[in-house]
């Protein structure tokens, strides 16, 4: 799991309003002899993008190419201009998996200062993390005894650690109660204001309102991209579950 250690603005190189962060061009990924995404261009920028999209339809794989940990076939991707995965990016980079990527004989608070120190961050650091994940009251909990709803958030607050410029999300909310998805969604936008680009995966449709902006995947394909009210009134759906489900439709022999 990569972190960002600081924000760099515009004039050295960093992220700036209405920048482009991620560009990805000709994407090409092959995975049990199938090509999972084939030629695939996108662009992202500030902001919460939510990639929706069934289970299997390659977003994870997409997810995993940004951050530079997906061996590809061809095409590049890039964030900051520099090739995904590369040194420059370690410390402007926060993944999240769908698995918990935090040791399970550790307290939360223990695995959080752990990878602050590796960052070079302070107490104050790992107690603001924790507090934004709303762990404080389980912070002196091992994690082999936290849900897996709990341990997801151990690991987004990992993430968070050091303000990174791309935060990479893979179903950070599956499990989780509708409250706490709904403080989470909250956490992705204060974020998202603050100038990081925010990328959220999920199956569930009704996140889907959540976003600044919806790529809706299918196949490894990108069948719609704009804000939620622009992929409803493209095929004059009341709701983005029934624009997906009119686009898939519409895309059948």
């Amino acid at each position: 799991m990569a972190r960002a250690r600081r924000r760099p603005g515009p004039d050295d190189g960093g992220v700036g309003a209405g920048q482009v962060v991620v560009e990805v061009r000709g994407l090409v990924v092959v995975r049990g002899g199938r090509r999972v995404l084939d030629g695939l261009d996108l662009d992202l920028g500030p902001g919460v993008t939510g990639l929706l999209g069934p289970s299997g339809c390659g977003k994870t794989t997409l997810l995993r190419a940004l951050v530079g940990v997906q061996r590809v076939v061809g095409g590049t991707v890039r964030v900051d201009g520099h090739d995904a995965g590369s040194r420059m990016l370690r410390d402007r980079i926060g993944y999240v998996t769908q698995s918990a990527s935090v040791y399970d004989d550790l307290t939360v608070a223990e695995n959080v200062r752990f990878f602050a120190r590796v960052l070079g961050l302070g107490d104050d650091d790992v107690d603001s993390v924790v507090g934004r994940v709303d762990l404080e009251a389980l912070r002196d909990r091992v994690v082999s005894r936290l849900s897996g709803g709990e341990r997801s958030r151990a690991s987004l607050a990992v993430a968070l650690l050091g303000a990174p410029d791309l935060l990479v999300l893979d179903e950070p909310t599956v499990g989780l109660d509708p409250v706490l998805r709904r403080e989470l969604w909250g956490l992705f936008h204060r974020l998202a204001d603050a100038g990081a680009t925010v990328v959220v995966s999920s199956h569930v449709m009704d996140e889907a309102e959540r976003c600044d902006r919806l790529l809706l995947m299918r196949d490894g394909e990108i069948l719609a991209d704009g804000s939620p009210d622009e992929v409803k009134r493209s095929v004059g759906a009341a709701t983005v579950e029934a624009a997906f489900l009119s686009l898939v439709e519409g895309r059948r022999p």
